[in-house]
Formats: structure tokens, sequence, C-alpha cells
């Protein structure tokens, strides 16, 4: 059995709800060499968490809320490592205090 990669690029995204100019920091690992197929399948289970399950936390509310029309998306950095990745986006949505992230990360 091969031992499963660890070290694969990750790509370290914002969205920002552009009525609130609230921001959301995540993370995703680049299945493909695309950043931007990696950040609108992201972006499509953002969607489906929000529409279709009705999750109740911050980023899922507030798309239901003012619409996904209303939100802007960019790529922030492209880290190669899991671990590393996790690492940046702790300190990213410290950094800048992000409203719709559930909680700051340790």
């Amino acid at each position: 059995m091969r031992k499963k990669r660890s070290d694969r690029n990750h790509l370290i995204y914002m969205l920002t709800c552009e009525p609130t100019d609230e921001r959301y920091i995540g993370v995703t690992v680049m299945s493909s060499q695309s950043k931007t197929k990696a950040l609108k399948q992201r972006w499509q289970g953002h969607l489906y968490k929000a529409l279709k399950l009705n999750e109740e936390w911050e980023l899922p509310a507030a798309i239901r809320e003012y619409g996904a029309d209303n939100f802007s998306m960019s790529i922030l950095d492209i880290v190669r490592g899991k671990k590393a990745a996790f690492a940046a986006e702790s300190a990213l949505i410290n950094e800048l205090g992000t409203e719709l992230n559930t909680r700051r990360k340790q």
C-alpha cells in the first residue's frame, strides 16, 4: 500500500462578502494544476453546504442572506504541504481577524 502524499500544493484563498466587507480565509488542496479550478470547486462546496445542507455557521449563513453573487474570491498563496498550508491559513486568520471564520486558529 502506498503512503498518502502530504506534500501536495494547497491553495489559500479569501472570500469577501461585498455588501458587508466580511472575509473568510480557507485552504483547499490543489488536485489539479489549475488554481482557478481548485478555487471554483471549493466554492461549489461552500455553496452546497449553505444552500442544500443549510449549515448554521457564519459563512453559509452569509451566503444565504446576501447571495452567492455578492461574494468575491481571491487567491492569497500556494503552499506546499498540508501542515504548512494550515499553519499559513491560521496565521492569516489571526492576522486579518476575519469575520466569517468560525473561530481563530491556534
